[in-house]
């Protein structure tokens, strides 16, 4: 610190006393030594000044872009440090557990963000940097992100537990729902994991006072950006449009008695307290009668002494490049698959939302008839995925049992999350170094 008030009063004299140029250049040194300052420590990394204006510069973009009024300068900043910190917390434990995306799978990531926006890559790329985004900082973003979806599955997928009386009870009630779907802001205001009675009054203090800027005319947006200990809190809070389905029940208790436009009392659970604002609210399906069936097959390499993830992958991009060519599917499944389905081609047969793992459902929701994926990776090893065919049919009890526990997995999927990422903040080490100038 002193080393820079010493610059700065250098930097004052030199411009009394030297030339202009002289001057601009040692202006220039001060501000790439601020750059490049500390602020924070995660564990065994640095977040820099210049990342945390950066992605500062990101979210003043989207809030304008949203109309939302900007929090104070120095809320903002500790608002998005906050996000570096829990993100660069979930990407070196992705690091350590050996996750990745490589250039195939995001490329791919790109076209499905592209073709949702009625775009293809090239005019995506055109639309970000006419908004002044970077594209190669864009492909990066969306590789973290992708990374820290294949952490969420890996590490929260399985903490989801849904009991056969959860689902009976669903179904016996479900069909007297109307499935009613909400559009909900969100402020979470987070409490630390085993809490003492101490910081749970000041957490509930804390938002008490929200509560009270709220009442006093601020809007909720703002108070969000401001406050929120949310993933949604530099977006506004919006969390968007939930189906009753998809909200955790001390949610949905409350919003079931609100009128669009009002907001919630502070509301409690494990994470935390939370405020909400139910911004809509519309009509929708109640659970399914019928359901989309995919007849699929699949190409497996499953890792182990002799075969390394890269081999693995490498040996499906090779296979990959001679499907594209004409090769036949069935014929590279019987010689190289390493699943039962080989012997049949590799042909899984009809499956419906819910019979595979998450990561191989997600790939195969993604494409067309006869389309064949990039490499895929799940708990099995690295597959090539080809969808055959698709067809709607009436559900089975047996399959609303099956669509019922995935209805109650979604909707204890954030919660869970939430949980999870508090106890991830809360095990990792940060030693902050965020000033004023």
């Amino acid at each position: 610190m002193k080393f820079r008030r010493g610059l700065r009063l250098l930097l004052a004299c030199l411009t009394l006393t030297l030339p202009l140029t002289l001057a601009a250049r040692a202006h220039a040194a001060l501000q790439a030594i601020e750059a490049d300052r500390i602020v924070a420590v995660v564990n065994y990394e640095a977040i820099t000044a210049r990342e945390l204006q950066a992605r500062v510069n990101t979210v003043i973009r989207q809030l304008k872009q949203q109309g939302t009024d900007l929090p104070d300068t120095e809320a903002l900043n500790k608002q998005v440090l906050e996000r570096l910190i829990i993100e660069r917390a979930q990407m070196q434990l992705a690091k350590d557990n050996g996750l990745n995306i490589d250039d195939p799978q995001l490329d791919a990531g790109l076209q499905r963000i592209a073709e949702s926006n009625h775009l293809n890559v090239p005019q995506l790329r055109a639309a970000l940097e006419k908004d002044g985004l970077n594209w190669t900082a864009f492909r990066e973003d969306i590789r973290k992100e992708m990374i820290v979806g294949q952490l969420r599955e890996r590490e929260v997928d399985n903490r989801i537990a849904v009991s056969d009386g959860e689902i009976d009870n669903y179904l016996s009630t479900s069909a007297d729902q109307n499935g009613e779907e909400f559009l909900i802001q969100h402020i979470l205001l987070r409490a630390p994991e085993q809490a003492t009675p101490e910081q749970l009054q000041r957490t509930f203090i804390k938002a008490q006072m929200v509560m009270e800027k709220l009442a006093a005319g601020m809007s909720f947006a703002k108070a969000a950006a401001t406050y929120s200990d949310g993933n949604e809190a530099l977006n506004g809070g919006t969390v968007g449009w939930r189906t009753a389905n998809r909200v955790p029940a001390v949610f949905i208790q409350a919003l079931e008695r609100m009128r669009a436009g009002e907001i919630s009392t502070i509301l409690r659970s494990p994470a935390g307290f939370h405020i909400l604002r139910l911004a809509d609210r519309r009509g929708a399906g109640a659970l399914p009668k019928q359901v989309q069936q995919t007849h699929v097959r699949h190409i497996l390499i499953k890792i182990n002494e002799l075969v390394s993830e890269a081999d693995a992958r490498h040996k499906l991009e090779v296979l990959r490049d001679r499907l594209v060519h004409g090769g036949d599917f069935a014929e590279l499944a019987r010689l190289n698959s390493n699943d039962l389905s080989a012997g049949k081609g590799g042909d899984i047969g009809w499956v419906l939302p819910g019979d595979t793992v998450p990561e191989f459902q997600r790939a195969m929701d993604t494409l067309k008839p006869n389309e064949i994926s990039q490499t895929v990776q799940s708990p099995f090893g690295f597959h090539l995925i080809q969808v055959l065919e698709r067809k709607v049919e009436d559900l089975s009890p047996e399959r609303r049992r099956a669509a019922a526990r995935q209805v109650l997995r979604d909707r204890k999927a954030d919660e869970v999350y939430q949980d999870w990422l508090r106890q991830l903040r809360d095990r990792t080490y940060v030693e902050y170094h965020l000033e004023s100038k």
